[in-house]
């Protein structure tokens, strides 16, 4: 080995373990985003429309990766969470108006994350009233007692489990050259459950709350600029991740549920109604996702929304921080947990409703935080020489106004169908 093969070879070993030291806050915050309401969309979707809204992944999956990459960039290079910069540039009302809806977003999230530990569990025989207080004493415990360094690891365990949702979908054995249809020929229709249906899958692909927790946990993290191309694969990997497991939670449920016409309304209806046609291991590993994916987001988005908040207002926060210094972010942590557990131990809750809602809802709010994002990105006197470029400005501005279109279609939809009946 020459003194060349020497130098390539140290740099590859050196260059890879700078990576497995920042690998994280783009993989736990892609993962996280098939949490138990993503789970339920992706289900109904291929459960009520096949493989047909499996093209929404391919724009879904170039959307998340941009927006990502812009967080993780204004992270490293201001030192800031998104929500404070949101603070100082737009002002303390604006703030308080938009975090007051994602707040309320978020506590349907939460609520719905908590739906999906007491639905899985009750496939292997465990009540909700066990299970449920369970899960929600071992997330505090978790956040609370525990530091940064060991949460990520665990969450980086978990996004591993989510994995088998391949395996779930491939002992469907779907009809390949369907699926390859449904990705590459987008069908569109604007009747309002479609709508919706689109709504909701962008909305839980790329939530609102993902990009506040994306930027924080890079501060945590403690990243630097000169570490910067490591984050962009990071990012890459988690994106992929998001995206992957979302296509094969459709394709399982489309090759089975849809292909006879079976009906459901959450994603533990799926895991029960995929035995029959994909065998136990396939029904028994669709729940053990769903249990994994519950637990990982009841974890961070609560963590996630006490970040923000307290960002913005200038309390504070972290998982490195103790509960003496910083109060406020782990009373609204425990406050978010305790008001979610309570909605769902609470007898004939509208568990549905708050599922797919609260993702329609991230839709509708994240034009406001992309827009937000934008304006901040490409200023020079925040940003420097580390701007958007021109892809980057298509795909936000596009996205935001595609958001805000489909949004005032939806909104108007029963109005139109209102007047063509009077008609």
């Amino acid at each position: 080995m020459n003194g060349n093969d020497k130098v390539i070879k140290t740099n590859f070993w050196r260059n890879l373990l700078i990576f497995a030291s920042i690998l994280g806050p783009g993989i736990v915050t892609g993962s996280v985003d098939n949490d138990a309401g993503g789970i339920t969309t992706y289900s109904v979707a291929g459960a009520i429309y096949g493989y047909k809204l499996l093209w929404t992944l391919l724009p879904s999956f170039v959307i998340l990766a941009v927006v990502q990459e812009m967080n993780a960039r204004m992270g490293v290079v201001t030192g800031k969470g998104l929500a404070d910069l949101i603070r100082e540039n737009f002002g303390v009302k604006i703030t308080f108006f938009i975090f007051l809806g994602l707040v309320v977003a978020d506590i349907g999230n939460t609520a719905t994350e908590f739906a999906g530990v007491a639905g899985s569990m009750a496939i292997f025989g465990l009540s909700k009233y066990i299970s449920v207080p369970l899960a929600a004493i071992a997330v505090w415990i978790l956040v609370v007692k525990g530091n940064y360094k060991i949460s990520e690891r665990i969450f980086l365990f978990f996004s591993v489990c989510l994995l088998s949702y391949i395996i779930s979908a491939v002992l469907a054995k779907p009809d390949w050259h369907q699926v390859a249809q449904g990705l590459t020929r987008p069908t569109m229709n604007f009747s309002r459950p479609y709508i919706g249906m689109v709504l909701g899958i962008i909305g839980t692909t790329i939530a609102p709350w993902m990009q506040f927790y994306m930027q924080s946990a890079v501060l945590e993290k403690g990243l630097k600029i000169g570490e910067y191309r490591f984050v962009i694969w990071d990012v890459i990997i988690g994106c992929t991740a998001t995206v992957v497991v979302a296509f094969f939670i459709i394709i399982a449920c489309a090759a089975t549920l849809n292909a006879n016409g079976i009906v459901i309304n959450e994603a533990k209806d799926a895991a029960v109604s995929l035995k029959p046609f994909a065998g136990i291991f396939a029904s028994q590993l669709f729940a053990f996702g769903l249990f994994v994916a519950s637990i990982f987001s009841a974890t961070i988005l609560p963590l996630a929304t006490a970040f923000y908040v307290c960002e913005a207002f200038g309390f504070e926060a972290g998982i490195n921080k103790k509960l003496n210094e910083a109060p406020q972010f782990y009373i609204l942590f425990t406050s978010i947990i305790a008001i979610s557990v309570g909605i769902i131990l609470w007898p004939d809750a509208p568990l549905i409703t708050i599922t797919i809602w609260s993702q329609v809802l991230n839709a509708m709010l994240l034009p406001v935080v992309l827009i937000s994002m934008i304006l901040m990105v490409n200023n020079k006197r925040l940003m420097g020489n580390y701007t958007n470029n021109v892809f980057q400005n298509i795909v936000g501005w596009t996205t935001t106004i595609v958001l805000i279109a489909l949004t005032v279609i939806l909104a108007i939809s029963p109005l139109i169908s209102a007047l063509f009946k009077r008609s």
